[in-house]
């Protein structure tokens, strides 16, 4: 009974300590009308780790709330928008960060993925925190042009890992995603 105690309290505090995704805001680019909001609002809620969404139409923009310990894919919001008929205009998503030391133009491995902090300074992050995502097609093309301004590595531009991304030990094929706070 006692080792059943403690495994069941060491997967809860392991699972419990993992870093994830809670919510995220999304404004849609190119919505006219109401049909255009439910369109992309539907197109949204078939996501396979999105719980519930909640929308700010005068705004055009949707509040995603994540399944808890869902890996959430943010390419896979900005497809559905995509699918939709729609862009992204902007994407901020809310993370639960843990300990996580940032630093300007540096990546850092979080919830299945790897991050590429940009425009921020040296930090150590905890708890809830709003990240911006500043990848092409989450951003207009003069934000994308400023950011490509602050950063030699060339993962900005495919958004792939490449040789300025090996010290993680990742695949050169590996999706990077390049925030900031």
């Amino acid at each position: 009974m006692k080792i059943l105690s403690i495994l069941l309290l060491a997967f809860g505090i392991s699972f419990g300590a993992q870093a994830q995704y809670k919510k995220a805001s999304l404004q849609a680019s190119g919505l006219t009308c109401a049909m255009c909001s439910r369109a992309t609002l539907e197109s949204l809620q078939t996501l396979p780790f999105v719980d519930k969404i909640d929308t700010d139409l005068d705004n055009t923009t949707f509040i995603l709330h994540f399944k808890p310990d869902a890996a959430v894919n943010i390419d896979a919001i900005k497809q559905k928008v995509e699918d939709a008929g729609f862009s992204v205009g902007k994407l901020v998503v809310t993370a639960s960060f843990s300990d996580v030391k940032v630093q300007n133009d540096t990546h850092v491995p979080f919830a299945g993925s790897t991050l590429h902090f940009m425009h921020v300074k040296d930090q150590v992050l905890n708890g809830d925190k709003d990240i911006t995502v500043i990848d092409k097609d989450f951003v207009s093309a003069k934000q994308f042009k400023k950011y490509a301004t602050e950063t030699s590595m060339s993962c900005y531009k495919t958004g792939v890992m490449a040789d300025c991304c090996t010290p993680h030990d990742a695949k050169a094929s590996k999706r990077i995603y390049h925030v900031t706070i």
